[in-house]
């Protein structure tokens, strides 16, 4: 076992942007063990799961990994990269393969890649279901079976164990669906012995780039060293440096207890984490320690369609109109509802009105005092597309003409800042499983495709 393990943390996002040339000077001058970065999240919502898209475009995507991977190849150091595509489903990381594949033909590149499918079954899960083997994670509700049967791109989050196997099989490039952010840096270090609470939490340190220093920024490259008792970090940018209260707070990002967080390999301890500055731009963490779980989990995630969307966009700076909002979007409603009798039955659409400036942020008024001006987004979501296209125009149309007591403007209501102003903004997800899933011992739920690039 070597005495240390130096990785770079290319940037928080795969697509969001980097500056190379950091990149590059580091790889040179840092002697790196190996190069990963994150390409997903579910942060945008459910959409990109279900749909099967990608929230970052082709083309961020091939800017970014081009220079990670030519450098990463020619310098012979192992390049992971975790939920390729953006929500890890085989259809995204499909995308992301012919994104690295055409790269590789053009830069004459050659590799050993290591292609991890995160997909699961609905059977298994419907059979999991069955043996009370999934809870859910976090405040959602039981999972019931109906859910499962109108889920699509099921999918699981990979642990270290599936990239270790892939680094063990010879890989040279590792590409994983949907996966834990940790997992993809935390891997190699437990893979070479070294101690797995310290390498998760240096993992969650990388895992969102030069977040957790300042000026923070995930569009910037970070550098890791795990040792045997403690892990330093430090950005690749001299502009940048990290603190101890830096690095500790990216300890706490997204996580509801300060003193811990959790991982498929188990509970991560931080109570007794200690933060030290140990130069101008680095620091130095130790303390750290895994409590393995009684039971290993593993979180499912998947989307299921409930409509389409239609919007429209308006906006009014008349004092009575916005002291009104609230009597003009009640009789939209029953006006609406009572245009579409015959067309669609009230409880198969939703209709709704969000007040920016107002309360559409926070769901309450925030003052007393009415503001100047309003911008209204109205919203429809039908069965289907030309139903909630029609639904959102009978509620545009009765918004612009709706009277109320004391209305003087009979030329409308609202001042739309497009033609045509009803925009059809098609399908419509919602996050239909986000539980975990006890694994049985020895089941295997990720597939490991090799291949010579």
């Amino acid at each position: 076992m070597a005495d240390e393990i130096r990785f770079i943390s290319i940037c928080g996002m795969l697509g969001y942007g980097y500056e190379v040339a950091n990149l590059q000077k580091a790889i040179e001058e840092y002697k790196v063990d190996f190069l990963a970065c994150d390409a997903g999240s579910t942060d945008p919502g459910p959409y990109y799961l279900g749909s099967g898209k990608s929230f970052v475009k082709p083309a961020q995507i091939a800017r970014d990994l081009e220079p990670a991977l030519i450098a990463a190849v020619k310098n012979k150091k192992p390049l992971i990269i975790g939920s390729a595509g953006g929500c890890g489903a085989k259809g995204h990381v499909e995308l992301f393969l012919d994104i690295l594949k055409e790269i590789s033909t053009r830069n004459n590149l050659h590799f050993k890649l290591a292609v991890i499918y995160s997909d699961v079954e609905k059977e298994t899960v419907l059979n999991a279901l069955q043996q009370g083997r999934i809870s859910p994670c976090g405040p959602v509700a039981p999972l019931t079976k109906e859910a499962v049967e109108t889920s699509v791109n099921i999918v699981a989050q990979v642990s270290t164990e599936p990239i270790i196997k892939a680094l063990k099989a010879g890989a040279d490039v590792v590409v994983s669906g949907r996966c834990c952010d940790t997992a993809i840096f935390a891997a190699p270090a437990i893979m070479q012995g070294f101690d797995p609470g310290l390498s998760l939490h240096c993992a969650k340190i990388a895992e969102c780039g030069c977040l957790c220093a300042r000026p923070a920024g995930a569009n910037d490259s970070l550098l890791a060293t795990i040792g045997k008792d403690c892990f330093t970090v430090v950005p690749a940018n001299p502009a940048r440096k990290c603190t101890p209260d830096s690095v500790a707070a990216h300890s706490l990002y997204e996580q509801p207890d300060p003193n811990c967080f959790y991982e498929p390999e188990g509970k991560i301890d931080m109570d007794k984490s200690v933060f030290e500055q140990v130069t101008e731009r680095a620091v130095k963490v130790s303390g750290t320690r895994l409590v393995e779980p009684e039971k290993k989990t593993i979180k499912l995630e998947a989307a299921r369609l409930v409509g389409y969307r239609s919007i429209t966009i308006a906006g009014s700076c008349d004092p009575l109109v916005i002291e009104n909002l609230d009597k003009i979007e009640s009789q939209v409603r029953k006006s609406t509802q009572a245009n579409l009798k015959g067309i669609i039955e009230p409880e198969k659409f939703s209709l709704r009105f969000m007040r920016y400036g107002l309360d559409a942020v926070t769901g309450i008024k925030l003052c007393d005092k009415l503001p100047s001006e309003v911008g209204i987004v109205i919203e429809a979501i039908a069965p289907m597309q030309k139903l909630a296209d029609t639904v959102i125009s009978l509620a545009r149309s009765t918004a612009l003409h709706q009277s109320f007591d004391g209305r003087k403007s009979t030329a409308g209501n609202f001042a739309f800042p497009f033609s045509p102003s009803d925009l059809s903004a098609g399908e419509v997800y919602e996050f239909s499983i986000y539980h975990l899933m006890e694994i049985k011992q020895g089941q295997n739920l990720f597939q490991l495709k090799m291949e010579e690039i």
